[in-house]
C-alpha cells in the first residue's frame, strides 16, 4: 500500500538500527547499506549516536571522480558515498568519523536539500609529521617528532609513513609555541631536503641550518608533501547543501571542495586542531569550483591550513584550435584541474581575451559539447565565435557564478592567504577576525595562464573586518593584506580593468609596516574610513608602504584612516 505524505516525512532511520555503533569496528559497509536504505524509502532523517566511528580504506566504494585543484586519481575510494539522496538530514550529534587510509570520506553527489549536522572528520594517522626544534647546532638541526607522527628514516632520508603510503618530504612550515606561523617575512614553505639521522627515542637530527632560516628552539616544525590526492568532502552536482558544525581536523587535499553545486550554507564548525597537532588540512579550509546561485558561510572557525579559509573562482579553458567559425577544441589548462563539467548545451559562455585578461561583450549559448578526452573538449555554439577571439583565448561559463557571504568568521594562523575571491556576483566579507594569516587576508584574483581561475570581481563590499598582523611571510599575490592582484599578461594593452567596484571600509587594522592595498588593473576601488594601529612588532614589509599601485588602476581613493584627505 502506498504511504501517505504524512508516512513519508516521518521515515527516520537510525544507524545503531543497523549495528552501527561507536567504537573501533569499520562502519564503511553497513554505512553504504544504510545510504542506500535512505535513498530506496525516501528517508527524511538519519541519526547517529555520539561517539567515534571509523572508517577503513579496505571497505570504502571505489568511485571515478575528477575533483578541480587536486591531483587526479585513477579512483577515489569513498568512505561515504552520499549520492543521489534529496531532502535529507543527517544529524551527527557529535559523531566524530575517523578514518583509516588514503580515502575520501564523503561525497555529496547528484543531491538536493541535504543538511549535515554536528560531525566531525579525522584520520587515524595525520598527514604530515610535526617535530620540536631541540637543538640547533653546527648546521644541524634536531627535533623531538610528536607522538602521533608516522615516519621512517633509511639510508639518510626522511619518509612519512602515514595512512599506507611511504613519501618524501619537500617542504616544511613553522609554528610558534602558540600555534601562530613563524614569521620569516618571506615564503612560508623553506625547503627541507637534507639528510636524516635516527636519534635515541622520537628524535631526528637534520643536515639543515634551522638557525639560517630564522627559526629557534621550541618552534614546532610541520613536515609534509605537495601530494594532494583527496579532500575531506566533495559537493559535486549538488543543490541545497546546509552544513551546521562540521568540523575538518585533517585532510590530504581541501577540507571542502564544492564543484558544479548550487546554493550552499555554513554555519559554525571549519577546520579545527586536533588535540596535540600544529596543523589542520593540507590545502585550502573551503574551495568553490564553478557553483552558482548562493554561498554562505557563517560564523565558523579555520585554522592552521596550508592554504585559504575560502576560495571561489570559475574554471577558464584555453582555446587550442579553431575548425570552424562555430567550433573549436578547448583545453582545461592545468595539471590539478580538468575532467570535470565547465558547460553544457544551452549555457552561456564568455570570451576571455587571453593577453589582457578583457572581456568580449558577447555571450554566446552553447550549442553542444563532445568530451574528446579528460583534458580537451569539442564546443560548438549556436553562432559564430566573437570577432577577434581565437587560439590563445579562453572561454568560461557565465552562468555559473555564485554570489558570497562569508561573515562573521574567524581566520587565524594558517599559510598562504585568508581569503579568495573571483567572482562578478556580489562579494559581502563582513564582521571576520583574520588573525596572523601568513600571506594576504583577503585576495581578488584571476588569470588565464596558470590555474586559469576567472571571474571578475564587480561587486566586492570589505567591512566591520579586523586584520591583526597578517603578511608575516610571502607567498605568490601577497603585496598588501588586501590584494587585488589578477595576472596579466600585457596589461599596458588593456583597455579596461579587471576588478571594479570594491569597498574597503569600517575595518580595524592593527598591523605591523605593511602595505594595507595593493592593486592592479582594478576600477573604483574605494579605501576609507578603517581605523589602523601601526606597531613594530614584526619587521616591515615592502618597505611598509600602505599602497601600492600598479598597472592600469583608474580612480583609486586610498584614505586610510577616517580624518585623512578630508
Amino acid at each position: 500500500m502506498a504511504l501517505s505524505v504524512m508516512q513519508v516525512m516521518a521515515v527516520e532511520l537510525n544507524a545503531a538500527d543497523y549495528g552501527i555503533q561507536p567504537g573501533g569496528k569499520d562502519c564503511g559497509a553497513a554505512v553504504r547499506l544504510l545510504i542506500n536504505d535512505a535513498r530506496a524509502k525516501g528517508a527524511r532523517r538519519i541519526n547517529f549516536a555520539p561517539g567515534e566511528y571509523h572508517f577503513h580504506r579496505s571497505s570504502a566504494l571505489p568511485m571515478q571522480l575528477y575533483i578541480s585543484n587536486h591531483d587526479q586519481q585513477t579512483a577515489h575510494p569513498v568512505a561515504l558515498p552520499l549520492v543521489g539522496l534529496k531532502n535529507v538530514e543527517i544529524c551527527g550529534n557529535g559523531a566524530k568519523f575517523i578514518f583509516h587510509g588514503m580515502m575520501l570520506p564523503c561525497v555529496l553527489m547528484d543531491s538536493e536539500h541535504i543538511t549535515v549536522n554536528d560531525i566531525s572528520i579525522d584520520f587515524a594517522e595525520p598527514f604530515s609529521a610535526e617535530g620540536r626544534i631541540i637543538e640547533m647546532k653546527d648546521g644541524y638541526t634536531t627535533l623531538e617528532m610528536s607522538p602521533a607522527s608516522r615516519y621512517t628514516v633509511e639510508n639518510g632520508k626522511f619518509f612519512l609513513t602515514n595512512n599506507g603510503r611511504k613519501d618524501s618530504i619537500h617542504c616544511m612550515l613553522a609554528f610558534e609555541q602558540d600555534g601562530r606561523m613563524v614569521p620569516t617575512g618571506r615564503s612560508g614553505d623553506m625547503a627541507w631536503y637534507a639528510k636524516a639521522e635516527k636519534l635515541a627515542g622520537n628524535q631526528v637530527r637534520f643536515a639543515e641550518d634551522a638557525a639560517a632560516k630564522g627559526l629557534s628552539p621550541g618552534q614546532t616544525l610541520v613536515l609534509r608533501s605537495y601530494f594532494r590526492p583527496h579532500p575531506g568532502m566533495l559537493l559535486y552536482r549538488a543543490k541545497d547543501t546546509t552544513l551546521n558544525n562540521v568540523v575538518f581536523h585533517d585532510s590530504q587535499g581541501m577540507a571542502l571542495i564544492a564543484q558544479r553545486s548550487e546554493d550552499i550554507t555554513i554555519r559554525g564548525g571549519g577546520c579545527l586542531r586536533a588535540a596535540g597537532r600544529m596543523h589542520t588540512t593540507a590545502a585550502d579550509a573551503t574551495h568553490f569550483s564553478n557553483c552558482r546561485g548562493h554561498i554562505s558561510v557563517q560564523g565558523a572557525t579555520y585554522e592552521a591550513m596550508m592554504d585559504d579559509a575560502i576560495n571561489v573562482h570559475a574554471t577558464c579553458l584555453g582555446i587550442t584550435k579553431v575548425e570552424t567559425p562555430r567550433t573549436f577544441i578547448a583545453r582545461y589548462m592545468h595539471g590539478q584541474a580538468y575532467g570535470f563539467e565547465v558547460m553544457e548545451p544551452g549555457e552561456n559562455l564568455s570570451f576571455i581575451h587571453g593577453p589582457t585578461l578583457e572581456m568580449d561583450r558577447e555571450q554566446i549559448p552553447v550549442e553542444a559539447v563532445e568530451v574528446i578526452d579528460p583534458r580537451h573538449i569539442r564546443v560548438t555554439l549556436t553562432k559564430a565565435l566573437p570577432s577577434g577571439i581565437g587560439v590563445g583565448d579562453a572561454i568560461e561559463n557565465a552562468d555559473w557564478h555564485p554570489s558570497v557571504d562569508f561573515s562573521h568568521n574567524i581566520i587565524r594562523h594558517n599559510r598562504a592567504r585568508g581569503a579568495l575571491f573571483t567572482t562578478p556576483q556580489p562579494v559581502r566579507v563582513i564582521g571576520n577576525h583574520f588573525d596572523h594569516t601568513h600571506g594576504s587576508a583577503i585576495l581578488l584574483a584571476g588569470d588565464a595562464q596558470g590555474w586559469y581561475e576567472s571571474g571578475a570581481c564587480r561587486d566586492v563590499l570589505i567591512s566591520g573586518n579586523t586584520f591583526r598582523h597578517g603578511l608575516t611571510g610571502l607567498y605568490q599575490f601577497t603585496d598588501a593584506l588586501i590584494a587585488i592582484c589578477p595576472e596579466v599578461r600585457q596589461p599596458g594593452k588593456q583597455k579596461e580593468c579587471y576588478h571594479t567596484n570594491v569597498r574597503i571600509v569600517d575595518n580595524d587594522f592593527i598591523t605591523h609596516r605593511v602595505p594595507l592595498l595593493s592593486a592592479t588593473s582594478a576600477e573604483n576601488v574605494k579605501f576609507s574610513d578603517n581605523r589602523i594601529e601601526w606597531n613594530d612588532i614584526y619587521p616591515a614589509i615592502h618597505d611598509g608602504s600602505p599602497c601600492i599601485l600598479k598597472e592600469n588602476c583608474k580612480d583609486i581613493l586610498f584614505h586610510p584612516s577616517p580624518d585623512e584627505g578630508k
